[in-house]
């Protein structure tokens, strides 16, 4: 089972949601169908076309966005008088609040990839009367432990990519939150600073990818590496955002909260996030869900096996 075909959308705009910030939206597929909104990863990955395509577009009215910062929604954090400060957990999720009652939607499907599984899970947690379900893909749960896992602890598997990855930061800042460090060079009044830590964190995201294809095209974007770096350092440096807590896990604390909403969650058996355990612990700690594990696929929506369990979840889903 593959993607549903290419898709253009019927309606599309900006949506003010305040701080200066526009966020920009599009619906696709069946106007009278069945809501999906789409979270795109990073976080500051922005979304494309593909994202239209996990959805039988005559069952659904499918929803995208680009979060705050990020793809054509302004301003952009890739320009240095971006405030970032605007730009949380928080604000975003109160974003998709503003979108779902600008489209008029009651409640809607929550599909999401990596950072989009968090902001998904996080946002079922704290309005779970406007989730009718969540399919998630590379999944996590933005937890410190998994924030070490994904910048130090894998450096032990990359060596010499990680002594690459260190080399760009201060000798005293080599031991402690190396995404807090990385966050500090990208917020240097000095550009060349800022596109040096750019290019060396989406390096090394590039490096651990742990299957083929081991590339990343955006990256050689330098408004898009600029605008990701600045944002995932940002997000990653801070907890992610979601308070007191995170180094045990705020979400996965949470995970009986979303005991009423059906979900999904298909994972890659080479997703590095699976050493912590943490996608087979929330599976058990959140009744009525679904885990479904693609064997030799990473953490990549588009691998195969992964879309066939992400269209098969969203077609059950659609006869709900």
């Amino acid at each position: 089972m593959g993607l549903y075909p290419e898709i253009e959308p019927y309606d599309h705009g900006m949506l003010d949601v305040g701080d200066g910030n526009r966020v920009y939206w599009e619906t696709c597929g069946n106007p009278h169908g069945k809501p999906a909104v789409m979270l795109h990863g990073g976080p500051g990955s922005g979304c494309t076309p593909r994202y239209r395509r996990y959805c039988d577009f005559a069952a659904y009215r499918i929803v995208l966005l680009d979060q705050r910062g990020c793809g054509r929604s302004t301003p952009h954090a890739s320009a240095y008088d971006t405030d970032m400060s605007v730009n949380t957990t928080a604000h975003v999720m109160a974003d998709l609040e503003l979108l779902r009652r600008h489209l008029g939607i009651e409640r809607w499907l929550v599909w999401g990839v990596s950072w989009g599984s968090v902001l998904g899970l996080r946002y079922a947690e704290t309005h779970p009367g406007v989730v009718s379900e969540l399919v998630l893909t590379g999944v996590a749960t933005g937890s410190n432990p998994e924030v070490t896992l994904l910048t130090r602890g894998v450096g032990r598997i990359f060596p010499e990519a990680f002594e690459r990855f260190l080399a760009e930061l201060p000798e005293g800042e080599r031991g402690g939150n190396l995404a807090a460090a990385y966050n500090r060079l990208m917020e240097s009044l000095d550009p060349a600073v800022r596109e040096r830590a750019a290019r060396a964190w989406t390096d090394w995201e590039t490096a651990t990818i742990p299957a083929p294809p081991r590339s990343v095209e955006r990256f050689e974007d330098p408004v898009f590496r600029m605008g990701f770096a600045r944002t995932v350092t940002h997000y990653f440096g801070n907890d992610h955002f979601l308070g007191e807590g995170n180094d045990e896990g705020v979400v996965l604390r949470d995970a009986p909260l979303l005991k009423d909403i059906p979900g999904t969650l298909v994972q890659g058996s080479l997703d590095f996030g699976n050493l912590l355990g943490i996608v087979w612990r929330l599976h058990h700690a959140w009744p009525g869900s679904e885990l479904v594990v693609v064997d030799e696929a990473g953490h990549d929506a588009g691998a195969p096996g992964v879309v066939g369990a992400l269209v098969a979840a969203t077609d059950k889903y659609a006869r709900s």
